[in-house]
């Protein structure tokens, strides 16, 4: 299912100089088993943004099939949301060029 324009997970690394760019990308995955999902299942189709350094919106990918997502956004201060259902987290991250930025955002139940 498709919920947005973009691809979801965000955009594939496949032939992409990963040392030129800035990456940040990661999984968003549950933390409790209140739902009777079981801890660290991925959740799929939740909002990823990501917001420059004012909190204005860049862009939004949703989560794949394994709660991942990936932006390539210009070295600096970022934010990325989670936003799911019943849910939105927030983390704060610093890009760098050739360093990809890993997460693992949980989601609590």
């Amino acid at each position: 299912m498709r919920t947005c324009g973009a691809t979801p997970g965000g955009p594939d690394l496949a032939g992409v100089d990963v040392a030129s760019q800035s990456i940040i990308q990661g999984a968003v995955l549950r933390e409790g088993v209140n739902d009777g999902v079981p801890n660290g299942a991925p959740v799929t189709n939740a909002y990823v943004r990501l917001l420059d350094s004012a909190g204005e919106f860049t862009a939004e990918v949703p989560t794949n099939a394994q709660g991942q997502f990936r932006f390539f956004a210009a070295p600096g201060a970022w934010t990325v949301v989670v936003l799911a259902a019943g849910a939105r987290e927030e983390v704060k991250v610093q890009a760098q060029q050739g360093t990809p930025v890993d997460l693992i955002i949980e989601i609590k139940d």
